[in-house]
């Protein structure tokens, strides 16, 4: 009688019996992997501005929620919603969602209307010398016309109506804008220093257990000295269940940095940006460069240095509250 095949449980146990070893190695690691994918390892927040991460994450941990811990303790995702929104008074809404080993809360904070300032009468009055070209009065009574110039503290828009009679005092509003000039001096260097890859690179591998990694490859020291890391990481899954086990893996990459010559017309023309853009930044929201001039240029030292003239339209309205003793403009 000859066997062609043995298959089946009995000969399986026979297998497994002279191979002790695996068996027991592939036992643990199953086993192992399923405890891993039973613990919490990551608690993140989201949705939260006003109210702390620490705080929530504080709660959070009174509700038992909070790394290594077993996912069969916690309670149901709807009580742990619950309790935490009752600990959370600035939160309308609290929703705890758990995706494999991460646990993710979501926050919606409760929207607290902002009281209304107390207005007391007032001028609106040039914030700084200038030439007006628009004036809007909402409320009040205009106290210039267009083209007219207006030093620092000149009232633009009167929040007195009426006559020396019978005067009523108003919150006055409105938009004015006006052209004001600067004199700003930048300077720019005639090197401009640039970063360049030079292809050389260097791959280091670590196994990633929970937030930990151990380094598995690339050991020794760097054969170059600046260098870009760009990480590559991967974790293990199955089905919904993010694994707390993965690979990262980190490509190094040599930079050098060169220095190029600016031409100075070419450094003129970026120190000129650099000034519109600094003044534009300082006069804040709508304003806009009309007019614009070099006055003073001269390179020295490696550098250009250089005074330019800048016409710009802006706001120029400041408020200015009304004292006792009306003022007529």
């Amino acid at each position: 009688m000859r066997v062609r095949r043995r298959q089946g449980l009995p000969f399986l146990l026979d297998k497994l019996e002279r191979r002790k070893f695996f068996a027991f190695g592939l036992l643990g690691f199953m086993i192992g992997v399923y405890l891993l994918s039973s613990m919490v390892w990551k608690v993140s927040v989201e949705g939260n501005e006003r109210i702390q991460t620490d705080q929530i994450l504080t709660a959070a941990k009174a509700q038992g929620i909070r790394p290594m811990q077993w996912k069969f303790k916690l309670k149901e995702p709807v009580e742990l919603s619950r309790g935490l929104q009752g600990q959370l008074p600035g939160a309308s809404w609290v929703g705890v969602e758990i995706q494999g080993t991460h646990v993710i809360i979501k926050v919606v904070e409760a929207t607290i209307p902002e009281p209304k300032a107390l207005m007391n009468p007032r001028h609106l009055v040039a914030s700084k010398n200038a030439m007006v070209t628009q004036i809007f009065a909402e409320k009040g009574r205009p106290a210039v016309k267009v083209n007219t110039y207006v030093r620092k503290g000149d009232i633009l828009i009167s929040g007195l109506l009426g006559d020396e009679t019978k005067q009523q005092t108003v919150v006055a509003s409105g938009k004015v804008k006006g052209l004001v000039w600067y004199k700003p001096t930048v300077e720019v260097p005639l090197t401009q220093r640039y970063k360049v890859y030079t292809g050389e690179t260097k791959t280091r591998s670590y196994l990633v257990l929970g937030n930990r990694g151990i380094q598995v490859y690339g050991y020794g020291k760097l054969p170059f000295e600046a260098y870009e890391t760009i990480p590559d990481r991967q974790t293990l899954s199955w089905r919904n269940f993010i694994l707390p086990v993965g690979w990262l893996k980190e490509k190094l990459m040599e930079v050098r940095y060169v220095e190029q010559p600016v031409d100075p017309k070419e450094a003129a023309a970026i120190g000129l940006e650099q000034a519109k853009g600094q003044i534009l930044a300082e006069a804040g929201p709508e304003a806009r460069v009309v007019g614009e001039k070099i006055l003073h240029e001269k390179a020295e030292n490696g550098k250009v240095y250089m005074e330019v003239h800048l016409e710009v339209e802006e706001l120029i309205a400041a408020e200015q509250p009304i004292v006792a003793g009306p003022i007529v403009p």
